[in-house]
């Protein structure tokens, strides 16, 4: 080994690790309060002309179906059958939007796989 040997540490650097350390934890606070708010929150989608309406919640999971009568024609159950699939389809993408556009007003933007 060299004259002096090897000091080892981090040059004086642990208090900035520290830092940066306790930055990542409050940001993963927040993510976990602003998922909890997003999931509770309730995001609904219509198809036909409002004919189906689909609720779902942050979670994705579908709370409700509101069916207009009119939409219930016994010789064409495909149309109302897209039509439920398109609302909801289009409700989860209102509830997956809403934590994109979260995800990315808390990261700065950054794209951190969420």
């Amino acid at each position: 080994m060299a004259k002096g040997g090897f000091k080892g540490g981090y040059g004086g650097g642990g208090a900035v690790n520290m830092n940066m350390i306790k930055q990542a934890q409050k940001m993963q606070e927040n993510m976990l309060k602003m998922q909890a708010e997003i999931e509770a929150q309730t995001y609904s989608a219509t198809a036909g002309g409002g004919m189906v309406t689909a609720e779902v919640n942050g979670k994705h999971e579908l709370i409700s179906i509101k069916i207009d009568p009119e939409a219930v024609d016994p010789d064409d159950v495909e149309m109302l059958q897209d039509m439920i699939v398109a609302a909801v389809n289009e409700a989860v993408r209102s509830a997956q939007s809403a934590m994109n556009d979260s995800m990315a007003r808390l990261t700065g933007g950054l794209n951190l796989g969420f």
